[in-house]
């Protein structure tokens, strides 16, 4: 393969000492910017589901409360169907592309497993 684009041998060169010795000397590459480690929570939330360093769902379940008769409803945060509420048949959330819209004046909470 002849030449390479990284010098004459592609690895590190080392200089001899004033003893005559050869040392160790550091490449020329510069230090990571980021900890890879102890990635950063908010880009860990912002990366795709399948690049984060633990892999991990977007979605979720979540109890939602009628506005109307207070009960709680368990619905997929990315419902495909509108969701209606079991006593009052009041609309719960809607389905959009993603994530559900929820109706205004709905509260959720995420379940917990």
């Amino acid at each position: 393969f002849g030449s390479s684009h990284f010098g004459s041998s592609g690895k590190c060169e080392s200089a001899p000492d004033s003893n005559g010795t050869r040392s160790r000397r550091r490449c020329g590459r510069a230090a990571m910017d980021i900890d890879l480690l102890n990635p950063d929570v908010k880009e860990e939330r912002a990366k795709h589901k399948l690049k984060r360093m633990i892999q991990s769902p977007n979605s979720f379940f979540m109890d939602v409360k009628c506005p109307g008769c207070l009960q709680i409803t368990t619905v997929y945060s990315h419902a495909q169907t509108v969701v209606l509420c079991g006593n009052c048949n009041v609309m719960l959330c809607q389905p959009t592309g993603g994530l559900a819209r929820l109706t205004e004046g709905c509260s959720f909470r995420r379940k917990v497993e």
